[in-house]
């Protein structure tokens, strides 16, 4: 028969078919089941019964017509088309009687070039669907992740990144300010987020999002993914500065140098994936008053003062360290408030003094803690 013939072909079409979409075997067979139905009720009419069997391991299939035996068949019957009459039925099966419903081989030998092309519009749509429901599940999952992809081509400011079976949107609003990227530059990027549409999945990505930095953190320094050392905190101005707080596990492992690398190398391969943008690495503390001392790298600090309640904080600095504490338009101090969740009020020894709080901030307890800053700053990875 012409469907045996075929048998080796039909396999070997959804071998290739499963490799080409990446999509399981048995969707593909599922797909390929409904495209045979489709395209027989579509030659005998969208109202006919009629189910399939498709043998997954050979191939081989038939196409069964359900069929109700009556002794005669009226033309104008709307269900004329799933009747059949006593002596039709009698030729197939001489023990079929009236009123018998009947289960009966239809297979045709041929579909003929409209069954052919419906058949191959139906299969197309469903391996579409499929693809994308599969995308969907690959990617939904990595919201989060840092991905390499590669740049393909860019409209509007918005750039279109090859990330393999799909391409991703890196939106103006996601890209660092000053970037630029060539077609078929590599580049990495952080999965904003994963959206289900009517036209397939879309991947947004994002160059400017803080979990990028932390993400190539994990790449980079074998210490923080193992756990060894813990990422606390993450900011950025994206292009311009960021700062990541961290802190070791183990009290005997220095979480700074970690991440700062052999030779500031760990950390130098991260700016250079940045563009060159500045990242200042401070040890995490639990006593906020040495926190925010840290925070407030690469500036000295003389004494810091706190206040629970509001997460309020009242920081002195040499004279000559007010500039780079406060940093270029507030950059510096306004990174270390959001790195530790405090309100930062930075001033001057000259200012605390003017202010009378010189003799409030300073206290012994303070000296002993600023004492341990003083030893901290000195291993803190500023680049």
């Amino acid at each position: 028969m012409v469907q045996e013939k075929h048998n080796d072909e039909l396999l070997q079409a959804v071998n290739a078919l499963v490799k080409l979409k990446k999509v399981p075997e048995n969707i593909v067979f599922d797909a390929l089941e409904m495209v045979l139905l489709t395209a027989y009720k579509k030659e005998q009419g969208n109202g006919v019964k009629a189910s399939i069997s498709l043998d997954r391991e050979t191939g081989k299939y038939k196409i069964y017509a359900d069929k109700f035996v009556v002794a005669d068949i009226n033309p104008e019957d709307e269900d004329a088309i799933n009747k059949i009459t006593v002596e039709e039925a009698k030729k197939i099966n001489p023990e079929y009687e009236e009123g018998a419903y009947i289960r009966i081989d239809v297979t045709p030998k041929d579909f003929g070039r409209t069954a052919a092309q419906t058949a191959k519009q139906v299969l197309i749509q469903k391996l579409r669907e499929a693809e994308r429901g599969s995308i969907f599940d690959e990617f939904s999952g990595r919201e989060g992740d840092i991905i390499t992809g590669t740049v393909k081509w860019s409209e509007s400011k918005t750039i279109f990144v090859d990330l393999g079976r799909i391409e991703g949107i890196l939106p103006s609003t996601e890209q660092i300010e000053g970037e630029f990227f060539e077609a078929n530059q590599k580049i990495k990027c952080y999965i904003l987020e994963v959206r289900k549409t009517t036209k397939g999945p879309e991947i947004i990505l994002s160059r400017t999002h803080p979990g990028l930095l932390k993400r190539l953190f994990e790449l980079e320094v074998p210490e923080i993914y193992s756990g060894t050392v813990e990422i606390k905190s993450v900011v950025r101005e994206a292009g311009s500065r960021s700062k990541i707080a961290v802190c070791a596990m183990d009290p005997t492992i220095d979480s700074v140098g970690a991440c700062v690398g052999p030779k500031g190398q760990r950390v130098q391969n991260i700016v250079n994936e940045l563009h060159d943008e500045k990242i200042d690495i401070v040890r995490w503390d639990e006593d906020p008053a040495i926190y925010i001392a840290n925070a407030l790298s690469p500036s000295k600090v003389v004494s810091v003062s706190v206040w629970e309640e509001d997460k309020s904080s009242y920081v002195i600095v040499p004279d000559y360290q007010l500039s780079l504490a406060i940093g270029k338009a507030g950059q510096n101090a306004r990174l270390a408030a959001k790195l530790t969740n405090w309100k930062i009020d930075i001033k001057s020894e000259t200012q605390a003094l003017e202010e009378g709080r010189i003799s409030e901030s300073i206290s012994d307890e303070n000296t002993g803690i600023l004492s341990d800053i003083e030893t901290i700053e000195s291993f803190e990875g500023n680049v």
